[in-house]
């Protein structure tokens, strides 16, 4: 390919079409601190706060999106996620790079460029390893609390597994950082009953909690002293990230006790044994967080590990996951149904990764406001492969048509590196750029004052009285 000449793509205008949308963002949008209320950052290398590596280290090294394309452009596996050398993969990321252009990662990749490093140029081969070695040179003397306090990052919330001691959270909280950081309870493990994994994660709940988990009593015993623990040390969130179809059946105390104690004794679950389990255990947490006043956050619709070879090769989270067609509403609406019906349905998000159910997932949220709490259900920002410019315009333009966009509570990174801090002006600029065009076509009163407050609550304030930062 040849050269791409252009030398200041990402200009102080980028994405937005109008003198409004320029207003509305550079006003109201820009200044607002960043809550990132969902992402898989480190607490250890925050709390740590050592100088990252190198540029590869920090941009490449956990990031499926790059990971994918540069797969798709013939780069072999070795220059991804094996042997080669941080400089060798830089390098052929940046033969890459000219040939995502329309995909998201070019816009990403300008972008982090530009914020973090002062590099206009567009990355390519000819170029790639002077833009190495500068952005090398200056991560020399960044660490990533300062790196998350230059994008102004108010807060972070990472993902966390229930047996975590949270030892990095503590130190954070107790060391002068600009940025809070908060873990998230994300009991994934607890819901694989019947496979061969879910013994040994007992075996280390057991550990954390210094006592045998011999029923179903004392494992509920393990999650209230874990949600306790979670809770005194700042967790206001949890999450559900568990592939597959989202199943809400009936069930009864005494069939989850019975079936707890097949698991224990290695007797084989039934399909229905395990749709019981998993209900009651949906039931009890989200008892429980409404008990704590957290939010709960529910990722569905994605099918995992599609690539056995790549994942023996490269292990989990190695880049083949796909969208999935699972069916998810009709369980959630019984989920969230159970729980509404006795008072203790707490915050909920919910997210959805196949587009063909924004509609599904917007109109079902719509259906649980109560209790006085403005936007109380939120149907989440586009997410995974949905969070890229035609994602995002879809989602806030449903989210707009089937409730109330005032309310939302904006965006996340959902991101593995420090240097993604940006994917959240990505956002806040489509949105500009989209209420300015209504303002255009005399969709909206031309108020641009009334118009930036709402962006501003958007973009920030929405979601720091959702989660009581």
């Amino acid at each position: 390919m040849s050269i791409i000449k252009t030398k200041n793509f990402i200009t102080d205008n980028f994405l937005l079409h109008s003198k409004e949308a320029e207003i509305l963002y550079h006003d109201y949008a820009k200044p607002m601190p960043i809550i990132d209320y969902h992402n898989h950052l480190s607490a250890k290398e925050i709390a740590e706060n050592k100088p990252l590596k190198n540029i590869t280290e920090a941009w490449l090294k956990y990031d499926h999106y790059k990971w994918r394309g540069m797969r798709a452009n013939g780069i072999e596996e070795k220059y991804i996620s094996g042997e080669a050398s941080s400089e060798e993969k830089f390098l052929k990321w940046a033969e890459t790079v000219p040939n995502t252009l329309r995909n998201p990662l070019f816009h990403w990749t300008q972008l982090e460029l530009k914020r973090y490093f002062d590099i206009d140029a567009i990355l390519q081969p000819s170029n790639a390893l002077n833009i190495y070695n500068k952005a090398n040179a200056i991560l020399e003397n960044k660490t990533p609390a300062q790196l998350l306090k230059e994008m102004n990052v108010e807060v972070v919330c990472t993902t966390d597994d229930p047996t975590d001691d949270l030892k990095y959270h503590k130190q954070i909280a107790k060391g002068n950082f600009f940025t809070k950081v908060f873990p998230t309870f994300r009991p994934d493990e607890l819901f694989f009953i019947g496979q061969p994994k879910f013994k040994s994660y007992l075996e280390k709940l057991e550990r954390c909690v210094n006592f045998k988990i011999d029923s179903y009593q004392t494992l509920l015993m393990a999650i209230d002293k874990r949600i306790n623990f979670f809770n005194e040390n700042g967790c206001k969130l949890s999450d559900y990230g568990i592939s597959g179809a989202f199943s809400f059946v009936d069930y009864t105390e005494n069939d989850v006790v019975s079936i707890f104690k097949k698991q224990l004794n290695d007797e084989a679950l039934s399909e229905t044994d395990i749709k019981k389990y998993r209900s009651s255990l949906l039931i009890y947490l989200g008892k429980k967080y409404h008990e704590k006043g957290w939010v709960q956050q529910f990722h569905l619709g994605v099918i995992r590990n599609n690539n056995a070879r790549l994942k023996s090769l490269v292990g989990a989270d190695a880049g083949c996951d796909s969208i999935a067609d699972y069916p998810i509403i009709e369980g959630l609406s019984k989920f969230l149904n159970t729980l509404d019906s006795t008072n203790k349905l707490t915050k909920t998000i919910t997210y959805n990764l196949n587009p063909a159910q924004n509609e599904t997932f917007a109109t079902m949220m719509g259906n649980f406001n109560s209790n006085g709490i403005a936007g109380k259900m939120q149907w989440g920002a586009a997410w995974w492969f949905l969070d890229q410019k035609d994602g995002i315009e879809k989602q806030i333009n449903v989210l707009s048509n089937m409730g109330l966009l005032s309310n939302f509570i904006g965006m996340l990174t959902d991101s593995r590196s420090f240097l993604s801090i940006p994917r959240h002006e990505y956002f806040r600029r489509i949105l500009c750029n989209i209420i300015a065009e209504d303002i255009k076509q005399g969709l909206l009163p031309n108020d641009l004052t009334f118009l930036g407050n709402m962006v501003k609550n958007i973009c920030y304030t929405n979601s720091k009285k959702y989660f009581n930062f």
